[in-house]
């Protein structure tokens, strides 16, 4: 009878060592304030504001949860990262917050898999970042008069960086003048960005095998705490 009881102790102390243990830490979608309402999402987190790298993670909602399909290192602006509903044009940062992704483009033909809307490059394909323009932060084919080459960037120029991109849906819909145009989710180039998100060649091929606009993918970007911090958005 004695053995008994201290055997029912210790397994009454063992049970009680496990309920007093943290629960695991939540999926970081399950962090954030808002995911889009899709059952698709891309993060990109960096860890404090001034940081030109950190990781690309893009998630599904499966049963309720969000579960991680893939994961790549990432690339930010030269000079970090920066609240995007305050953003300044020309700062080299890249804006933090949670965007839609209208559509996909490239030097070459879609990669196998890709579902989302998708644009060659050409020798004509312009982003025009002019703020004088009427085609500020959209893309042009051929560069319209009012928007100045030197504004803008001729998206062949960027071969590597642009063989495979996403735009991100950053003061797209109702553009602000100085705010910033031409942000995307693209390759890696030479170093950081000029506030972009980038990630490896073969990153970008998953990611755009992956997304499906009837889930209605979105990506969220921030640092891992602070005024930025990516479980605001």
């Amino acid at each position: 009878m004695g053995r008994f009881l201290v055997a029912a102790s210790a397994l009454l102390a063992v049970a009680g060592s496990l309920a007093a243990r943290p629960a695991g830490p939540h999926p970081l979608p399950e962090q954030l304030a808002d995911t889009g309402g899709g059952t698709q999402l891309i993060t990109a987190e960096a860890p404090v504001a001034d940081s030109t790298t950190g990781t690309v993670t893009w998630w599904d909602r499966r049963g309720g949860g969000w579960v991680a399909a893939g994961s790549a290192p990432a690339r930010f602006g030269a000079n970090g990262l920066a609240e995007g509903t305050t953003r300044t044009q020309g700062t080299n940062t890249t804006p933090t917050g949670l965007y839609d992704l209208p559509y996909a483009f490239g030097t070459g033909a879609a990669p196998p898999g890709t579902r989302s809307p998708y644009r060659r490059i050409g020798g004509d394909s312009w982003w025009c970042q002019d703020n004088a323009s009427a085609a500020y932060n959209r893309w042009v084919e051929p560069r319209p008069a009012d928007c100045r080459a030197e504004e803008s960037e001729h998206l062949v120029s960027y071969a590597a960086q642009y063989a495979r991109a996403l735009v991100i849906g950053f003061n797209y819909h109702r553009p602000v003048r100085g705010r910033g145009a031409g942000i995307f989710l693209h390759v890696d180039g030479r170093g950081a960005t000029a506030g972009c998100v980038s990630v490896p060649a073969a990153a970008m091929d998953r990611i755009l095998a992956w997304a499906d606009p009837a889930r209605r993918p979105h990506i969220a970007v921030g640092t891992a705490s602070g005024p930025t911090a990516i479980t605001r958005y």
